[in-house]
């Protein structure tokens, strides 16, 4: 665990910050980040490989990440990971603003041993999940492989973004989940990059994203 802190960025940019809170009969989640960050994190979900997960979109995204949830972990890791997804896609909507300068597209392919990813990402205002990930085993430590798929559903949803994800190859299930989360992170961090070409303008002919 790291501590959380935020990036310093130069006086003509403003950081890209937002912090939001869910609270649920079910799970109670912050989120802090800041998009111009250096990576740093914080992470407490009570899920081992979710904070793993949660680490590498925060380190290779380079996006400053604070995460605190108290799920109902007791039933299962469901409510937590989809409401974790949710309240981020909320907060990078937030910070993100109005999408001027942005580069709004993004895609990483990511090796790791035998497992690679490819992820795409556009910030095209309209929410869609497309995510094709064989995973070899369904639980990888106390996570369940199928709330990767719930986490990013929740993401989309509120980020206003499509996402396109594949994993192209892999043998071992934590190895394809961290492909996946690092290609994200790395597709994420190019999208919501500030184009100096473009600085002022909406990325999109319809002028509105």
């Amino acid at each position: 665990m790291t501590n959380y802190a935020l990036a310093e960025v130069p006086a003509s940019q403003a950081p890209r910050t937002a912090e939001v809170s869910r609270n649920t009969a079910e799970t109670r989640i912050r989120v802090k980040i800041n998009l111009d960050g250096t990576g740093l994190s914080r992470l407490s979900t009570g899920i081992g490989f979710f904070d793993h997960m949660l680490d590498q979109i925060a380190r290779h995204g380079l996006i400053d990440l604070d995460v605190e949830a108290d799920g109902d972990l007791h039933i299962d890791g469901h409510h937590t990971v989809e409401d974790v997804g949710i309240t981020l896609g909320q907060a990078v909507q937030q910070a993100v603003g109005d999408k001027k300068g942005i580069r709004r597209y993004g895609h990483a392919y990511v090796p790791l041993d035998e497992a690679l990813s490819r992820v795409v990402v556009d910030f095209s205002g309209r929410p869609g999940l497309v995510m094709d990930v064989p995973f070899k085993s369904g639980m990888v430590g106390t996570f369940d492989t199928q709330l990767a798929h719930e986490f990013f559903q929740g993401f989309v949803n509120h980020a206003g973004i499509t996402l396109h994800i594949d994993n192209l190859k892999g043998e071992n299930a934590h190895h394809q989940a961290e492909t996946v989360f690092k290609a994200f992170a790395r597709a994420l961090r190019a999208a919501v990059e500030l184009d100096p070409r473009a600085l002022g303008s909406i990325p999109s002919t319809k002028g509105a994203l």
